[in-house]
């Protein structure tokens, strides 16, 4: 055999064997929330700009390290975009050296053509995304029971937004019903959290919810206003000179929680900007990383 053509077949099969695995969130014709329209997805320079198939990607640890607990890692980029590497699979191959299996949300961005109402597509597709993990924890080799959720900047307020609501917008009955759509647990990393004037993520908010957004509707996707006794225990990080999203949206969940009597942690580091990340971190707010395992160990994931 040619060894060019063998060469060829070599790297094919290697492509497949290495490749991440990828799950539809919905069945052909099944997606709430849509016009129908035939969209496809639009990636380009690490970043997610238009989603027609919302999905996750699973990244699985060595079956020695596995500590049988997973994590959906939300990718940040205001709304407009998914920093679907930095804040994607980055973060979800450290999630794998503490043991945890990661899956990479691939959501609707409000802002699609074939979405009918904008401000419920991210949440839809995060629902029906924690309600598929759990449905998958016995293939992956993990406890249903301990399924988290992980955030940057937008994909942070969308994390949170998992975490304090109650209500089932995924509004698709099939096999995955049964399934919880609340996360265990939520670690939220310089995230977008009040909506509200002067604290909010413009760019966000407006994505989201229009630039004539109501006092109401401002108010009904704040995450700190939704918080509850049976919220699940949370983890915040931040740095105090964030030009982006300013350190009090952290603050203000953290208090919403504490007042609730809600297992909650906040770390705010002098220095990190709205780039804190896997690597170029400034001194101290590289402690990020051994915070979230310590933490977790806490949890007993």
């Amino acid at each position: 055999m040619n060894r060019l053509v063998l060469l060829l077949m070599v790297l094919i099969s290697s492509s497949v064997v290495f490749g991440q695995v990828s799950f539809p969130l919905w069945q052909k014709g099944s997606m709430p929330n849509s016009w129908g329209m035939n969209i496809r997805d639009s990636i380009a320079n690490e970043r997610v700009y238009r989603v027609g198939q919302p999905d996750i990607e699973v990244y699985t640890p060595s079956k020695e390290e596995n500590r049988n607990f997973a994590i959906l890692v939300i990718p940040g980029g205001g709304y407009a975009r998914e920093a679907n590497v930095v804040s994607g699979s980055q973060i979800a191959k450290y999630f794998n050296t503490l043991g945890a299996t990661a899956f990479v949300l691939k959501y609707r961005l409000p802002q699609s053509p074939d979405v009918v109402h904008p401000e419920l597509a991210p949440l839809q597709d995060g629902q029906r995304a924690i309600k598929l993990m759990r449905a998958l924890a016995g293939k992956y080799h993990y406890d249903a029971d301990k399924i988290g959720v992980f955030g940057t900047s937008a994909g942070g307020h969308l994390a949170a937004s998992l975490g304090v609501y109650t209500e089932d917008f995924t509004e698709v009955k099939d096999s995955l019903s049964k399934y919880s759509i609340r996360p265990d647990y939520m670690i939220l990393l310089s995230p977008v959290i009040s909506l509200a004037d002067p604290y909010a993520h413009k760019g966000s908010r407006e994505n989201l919810l229009g630039k004539s957004a109501s006092k109401e509707m401002i108010d009904k996707f704040s995450p700190n206003l939704h918080v509850t006794e049976t919220t699940p225990p949370t983890l915040l990080m931040q740095a105090n000179d964030d030009p982006a999203v300013p350190s009090f949206n952290s603050a203000m969940m953290y208090i919403a929680l504490r007042e609730k009597k809600v297992n909650a942690s906040l770390h705010i580091f002098p220095h990190g900007k709205h780039s804190i990340a896997l690597t170029h971190n400034p001194i101290s707010t590289d402690l990020w990383m051994p915070i979230v395992e310590a933490w977790l160990k806490e949890l007993g994931c």
